[in-house]
């Protein structure tokens, strides 16, 4: 928004017509002609005399319509509630499901410190209908007696959005991004990603709607969050031995899955959605995947089919881009044994769930994996970090490929990671590796 406070308003001028005399307000910003007619002469001086005191009191006018910020601004004004459903509209269509959720839990939780007086119900209601508000899908669907009377709370106690250049009323939203549901703080990265939804509707709300002069969290000092690229825990990384002992642990239908994120580092996501036309494999030795998309585990209300966990692209990849990563022969075997025993789906997925054969549920996998580590690891052991997420396995896939000598870029390739992230976030230590890595220096010094 262009503005100055070159203004020069003229008196207003009377036009006699044949059935009606109008009022013509007239005025000067940087140069510029504007006017305004009105039917009666109380409103000309009305509008004429808002004008004098903007000028009066030094309020910048904008160059483009003609008028002092703060009527525009009047003109344009916005509950926080509506703009931040408006934002979630923008941001819909091109945002993935996974995405469109986590900006309804990102404006849900900025929503609350904007409301005028405290919701007296119950918080988990207030929660879920903000979320139901925030889903641009399912916002008009016939909603429960509760979840209606609660919206319209909401709508009358929503602050308006200019209320975000008072000082302490961006502070309490910015605390309340940083603290989860029981008042813990919440992880580094989470409080990242709500940080920037919440400037981004801040810059929707700037540019597109009007309802901001600027962006007040350029302006207001808050105490500063260091966030860093999360780091992968040297302690959570399983060394080769260790991982074949976890797989042989697995259930016949999940050796290949926990096989396939540890010998290719696929993402869970990218496991579930792998299929037969997906893999160039020989009897035995190494083969080829040609990833083509992946399939998160989202509820059926973030996607445009309204089918949970739908496909979509690689993660950080348009929809077109694959991408191929190796396939040892320890992983061709495990895949040979897989398809031979349990077939595939209809659509060619090779790990479903058994039930109606959709996708493969995390909490089925993740529960499977916790009896392989009891099963594998010593009670010290187990409850330690050490291989304690199905996730940890891409880690520990990744880091191997790494220490083993193979080119970062290439590691990075394989990966579906640029190389700065790679090296940051991937390459650490494997268990056990470190007096190996202290041996190798020692011979390097001559010492030994």
């Amino acid at each position: 928004m262009a503005t100055t406070f070159e203004v020069k308003i003229w008196e207003i001028e009377s036009r006699v017509g044949k059935t009606k005399t109008t009022y013509r307000v007239r005025w000067l910003v940087a140069e510029e002609r504007f006017g305004k007619t009105f039917d009666g002469e109380r409103l000309a001086k009305a509008f004429r005399s808002k004008l004098v005191a903007a000028a009066s009191e030094g309020q910048a006018f904008d160059t483009r319509e003609g008028l002092p910020v703060s009527m525009l601004r009047a003109q344009r004004s916005m509950s926080f509630f509506k703009c931040a459903c408006a934002y979630i509209d923008m941001k819909w269509p091109d945002a993935s499901p996974k995405y469109r959720a986590s900006l309804a839990e990102s404006m849900m939780i900025a929503t609350i410190p904007m409301l005028k007086r405290e919701y007296d119900g119950d918080t988990r209601v207030l929660r879920k209908a903000l979320k139901t508000a925030f889903n641009t899908k399912h916002r008009d669907d016939e909603q429960t007696a509760e979840i209606r009377h609660t919206l319209n709370f909401v709508e009358k106690a929503s602050r308006n959005t200019a209320d975000l250049e008072k000082p302490d009323v961006l502070r309490a939203v910015l605390r309340a991004l940083a603290l989860k549901m029981d008042g813990e703080e919440a992880a580094r990265n989470t409080i990242r990603i709500r940080r920037t939804a919440l400037g981004e509707l801040i810059d929707y709300a700037v540019v597109e709607l009007k309802t901001l002069a600027s962006n007040p969290l350029d302006e207001v000092k808050v105490k500063k969050q260091k966030f860093v690229l999360h780091e992968v825990d040297p302690k959570s990384v399983v060394n080769p031995v260790q991982a074949r002992m976890l797989i042989a642990a697995a259930p016949p239908r999940l050796k290949a899955f926990f096989g396939a994120m540890y010998y290719a580092a696929l993402r869970p996501e990218e496991a579930a959605q792998l299929k037969i036309a997906d893999l160039t494999l020989p009897e035995s030795g190494w083969g080829d995947i040609h990833l083509k998309g992946a399939r998160p585990e989202v509820s059926g209300e973030w996607t445009d089919s309204g089918n949970p966990s739908e496909e979509g692209p690689l993660k950080h990849r348009p929809a077109d881009h694959g991408r191929t990563a190796p396939s040892p022969p320890e992983l061709t075997e495990l895949l040979h044994n897989h398809i031979n025993t349990f077939g595939t789906a209809a659509d060619g997925r090779l790990f479903r769930g058994e039930r109606d054969g959709g996708r493969l549920g995390s909490t089925v996998y993740g529960r499977a994996w916790a009896r392989c580590r009891e099963a594998v690891f010593t009670a010290e052991v187990a409850a330690s970090a050490l291989g304690k997420r199905p996730y940890d396995l891409r880690h520990a896939a990744v880091s191997t490929q790494l220490a083993a000598g193979v080119e970062p870029t290439r590691v990075a390739k394989w990966a579906g990671h640029s190389l700065a992230v790679l090296l940051r976030v991937y390459a650490k230590c494997l268990d056990g590796g470190e007096q190996a890595a202290r041996d190798r220096l020692t011979k390097a010094l001559g010492g030994a």
